[in-house]
């Protein structure tokens, strides 16, 4: 795992300045300072050649001057001298690095052969990089300001990672200001090696982080950033604010579904789907951290409001409404005890308005009233300072009244000098306390943002198990036919046939090259038929008026062959006519125009687009965006983040549509950008949907050559669940055995599991006494990401139903050539041949990661374990610094 190997970085024992200098305006004088100043405890060796001393400490020539052992290097040299000093580092067994140095890749040849010799040296001496062109690195905890700035962070839980150092500068300076601490400051400049991924892994498993802070500007590997940021929100809430905008690349502007999507709506999606929150300023950003930090965690998004004036009441109705939350609605229970304990004329709804002169027990009524009521999420509190207030009062009693509530509660006390006392009551007591009711609702929004986004990462999409499997085979040549023939743009029968591989209903259909062929093809088909233009010319066929609708008899086909391609030359006259599609016309009374479509995004790969279809989708701009791959409830929540989803049910007399139908057209859709990176866009407009199921009346999909040397997968930003390792197998006594990755559902299954080993099975899995697994323990056992590592559980059917028998898991270490495994067989299932099957199968899955080597810890007197693994063809050396372990390890 990342820890261990950040560990030089984050926490070195002692560090090495190259280019520290006594001239005051320089980098290396500021950083070599800041060490000193800041007290940090552990040495510190300046690296000069030119200098005997340097603020009175000896200053060495060269790196191997140096007594003793150095973790990091912190370089501010000219960037020619950088790989050399790397060189020098590796061989004195340096692993982290923090360059300072600009002038990589900064656009001419130079730069960029420095940048390639700069990455070069590094990964020849094993060294970790964070830069080149950063600000550095803060550890308050431990007074490390490996930075050359004039701000010093404070110590606190908050870690902040930015891809700016004059931000990182500009939001230290304002914490300080408000007394917010960080457990870590890092820039990580040009990102060359250390990504926002790999810190992000550390940062999961750091003791002293509690929340984590980014801002992001641009993403260079979106996998390793989504990998990152998906396992850090497992653990511990992160907010994300973000400037600018991706590159666009070379997106088709015709394309309905690109013409609709922005970058910054992809990077919203992404943001969802790992979990995590974003903020548009740093206010919010420290706001929202705090927050999720420390209050209870929503379990929806419907909040009650307690006020003892209606003006600010419908304040925060507005501010809630636009937020997009839902103000609860009270049970008539609740009503019926507001009703005891409020003056008759109280509001009688939410905001639940107690009057002007509510008394601290009015508020504590009020209080416990509404967090009682089981249809409110959170409350927030609100108080005017009237002439008959008593806020520090209402405050003491609105506090008793909260108790041990594990509903979020929010204060809102306006004003300044009257309620100072009150809000400073609610800061002592954990309660978050706002100044203004926007402040205060948008909080409750950053709460009901993060749940719902919290829901989203604990999809793990697995195979369409009950629909027929698609033709993935067919598929692929299907593309690879047409770019054999050098073309992007599928032909409508090609664009059904892929449809029809993934089990996505169409219309039938014929082409036709004259006017006989049109009126042969209507005859088949039946009546009513709508005439299509083919041409590999034309991208949208309405835009040259290219469709004709409802022909409804024999006699007229011919003539509206004619017609259509008549008036097609006169609207494109360079275009290449084929002839016309014939297809049988939709004739439902209900159907609703949807749109289904497809961009690659340069970033995050393949994008799915919902939303209204038909010729004016540009105008109507109705969509929603989500990353695959996708399961029902990803699909039911894509739909339900569009406004035509208001018209999918009953509407005035139409009956509601086959939603099933529609969800599992948006999967089906998932799996095959999922299946076929040829895929670059894809539109399915309209897709007409009524109550008897979902058709694709019109397609359009655009290939091209995946880049060569890629794994199955590696064109998405969240690997999907690899279902090609679910298999089953009989053991000697006819027991079925199933083996499959394992999934988020499976908590209670491991949970279940690993009390049932026996005290002995317990230690040597985990090296200590464990008695049942944390729930942090248990989220890092079940919520993988599949791209880096992969657990392959082995269940029978017994009469408690799915019972887990044996786990083998493995994650790759940084650099992706190791990985870590571990295997345990429940007591009972042992000798059964289950262990062995799983490490092949773990083995292989390895294997087709590009791992070369798996590696493991065993205890010494773990006699079954070593010997297991010795029938398996691994190595056994004892371990060099635990005589108690014994390290183990096999070249796939």
């Amino acid at each position: 795992m990342a820890g261990p190997y950040l560990d030089t970085l984050f926490r070195p024992r002692s560090v090495a300045v190259f280019g520290a200098s006594e001239r005051p305006d320089s980098v290396g004088f500021r950083l070599f300072s800041n060490l000193l100043e800041g007290g940090f405890r552990n040495p510190v060796h300046p690296i000069n050649p030119r200098h005997e001393k340097i603020l009175g400490q000896r200053c060495y020539k060269s790196l191997s001057e140096v007594d003793g052992a150095v973790d990091l290097a912190l370089i501010a040299t000219p960037a020619p001298t950088v790989p050399g000093i790397l060189r020098e580092c590796g061989e004195q067994n340096v692993r982290a690095a923090i360059v300072f140095s600009a002038g990589f890749g900064d656009g001419d040849d130079q730069g960029r052969r420095l940048s390639q010799s700069l990455l070069t040296e590094a990964g020849n001496q094993g060294i970790r990089l964070l830069g080149p062109n950063c600000l550095g690195l803060m550890r308050p905890s431990l007074n490390l300001n490996a930075t050359f700035s004039n701000n010093v962070a404070l110590p606190g839980g908050l870690a902040l990672v930015s891809q700016s150092g004059a931000l990182c500068t500009a939001i230290v300076d304002w914490a300080s200001a408000h007394r917010i601490g960080f457990s870590v400051v890092a820039s990580i400049g040009s990102a060359y090696d250390l990504d926002f991924g790999d810190i992000l892994d550390y940062l999961a498993l750091d003791q002293e982080t509690r929340s984590i802070l980014l801002y992001v500007e641009g993403i260079r590997d979106a996998r390793r950033f989504m990998s990152g940021l998906r396992a850090a929100a497992r653990l511990k809430p992160v907010i994300v604010i973000k400037a600018g905008r991706y590159a666009e690349g070379s997106r088709a502007a015709v394309s309905h579904t690109g013409a609709l999507v922005g970058a910054d709506d992809v990077f919203d999606a992404a943001l969802k789907r790992a979990g995590v929150v974003r903020a548009k300023t740093i206010e919010q950003l420290f706001a929202a951290a705090q927050l999720l930090a420390s209050a209870h965690p929503v379990q929806g998004d419907r909040l009650a409001i307690v006020t003892n004036a209606g003006g600010p009441g419908v304040m925060a109705t507005d501010a809630a409404v636009e937020r997009g939350l839902r103000l609860a609605e009270l049970s008539e229970a609740t009503l019926q005890r507001l009703d005891q304990v409020l003056p008759a004329f109280w509001s009688h709804g939410n905001p639940v308005d107690i009057i002007g002169d509510a008394t601290p027990e009015r508020y504590a009524a009020a209080v416990e009233v509404c967090l009682a009521d089981p249809g409110t999420d959170g409350l927030l509190v609100m108080l005017t300072p009237q002439a008959m207030t008593d806020p520090t009062g209402a405050a003491k009693r609105t506090i008793e009244a909260i108790g041990d509530s594990k509903k979020p509660v929010l204060a809102c006390w306006l004003g300044e000098t009257q309620v100072k006392e009150g809000r400073a009551l609610f800061t002592d007591h954990g309660i978050p306390s706002f100044p203004n009711p926007e402040s205060a609702t948008q909080a409750f929004g950053f709460l009901a943002e993060h749940h719902r986004n919290q829901q989203m990462l604990l999809q793990v999409p697995g195979p369409l198990a009950e629909l027929e499997p698609p033709d993935i085979p067919g598929a692929h040549l299907i593309m690879e036919g047409a770019l054999g023939d050098k073309r992007s743009l599928l032909s409508p029968l090609e664009t059904r046939a892929i449809l029809g591989a993934f089990r996505i209903p169409m219309l039938p259909a014929l082409p036709a090259h004259s006017p006989n062929e049109a009126l042969a093809a209507a005859e088949c088909l039946g009546f009513p038929v709508a005439l299509k233009v083919l041409s590999p010319d034309i991208t949208h066929k309405s835009d040259v008026d290219g469709v004709m609708l409802n022909v409804t008899h024999a006699e007229s086909v011919r003539q509206a062959y004619n017609e259509l391609l008549a008036r097609v030359g006169r609207r494109k006259p360079d275009a290449r006519i084929e002839g016309v599609s014939v297809e049988k016309m939709y004739t439902g009374r209900h159907g609703r125009e949807l749109l289904v479509g497809v961009i690659d995004d340069p970033v995050f790969g393949p994008v799915i687009g919902f939303g209204a279809g038909g010729t004016a989708v540009e105008i109507s701009r109705d969509r929603a965006i989500g990353l695959p791959p996708v399961n029902a409830h990803i699909a039911r929540t894509l739909i339900g983040q569009t406004r035509i989803s208001a018209a999918l049910g009953a509407f005035r007399n139409l009956p509601p549509i086959h939603m099933e139908a529609l969800v599992q057209t948006l999967q089906r859709v998932s799996e095959m950008v999922c299946e076929l990176p040829q895929i670059r866009e894809m539109d399915i407009n309209p897709l007409m949907a009524d109550e008897t199921g979902v058709y694709a009346l019109d397609a359009r999909i655009v290939v091209r050559h995946p880049p060569a040397g890629r794994r199955r997968y590696d064109h998405m930003a969240i690997h999907p669940y690899p279902a090609q390792w679910v298999s089953r197998f009989q053991l000697n006594d006819g027991t079925t055995v199933t083996t499959r990755p394992i999934r988020p559902e499976d908590a209670a299954m491991v949970q279940s599991f690993v009390r049932g080993l026996s005290e002995e099975a317990k230690y040597f899995r985990f090296m200590q006494s464990v008695q049942e697994l944390s729930p942090e323990m248990l989220v890092r056992l079940t919520q993988l990401d599949y791209h880096r590592e992969l657990a392959l559980i082995a269940t029978v059917e017994t009469d408690q139903g799915e019972t887990e028998v044996a786990v083998a898991r493995f994650f790759s270490n940084p650099g992706g050539a190791t990985a870590e495994f571990a295997i345990v067989v429940a007591d009972a299932w042992q000798r059964r041949g289950i262990g062995s099957r799983l490490m092949a199968m773990l083995s292989d899955a390895a294997r087709e990661k590009g791992i070369q080597k798996l590696q493991g810890e065993v205890l010494a007197d773990n006699g079954k374990m070593l010997h297991f693994v010795e029938t398996l063809g691994f190595s056994a050396t004892p371990s060099a610094e635990d005589a108690s372990i014994v390290q183990v390890f096999r070249n796939l």
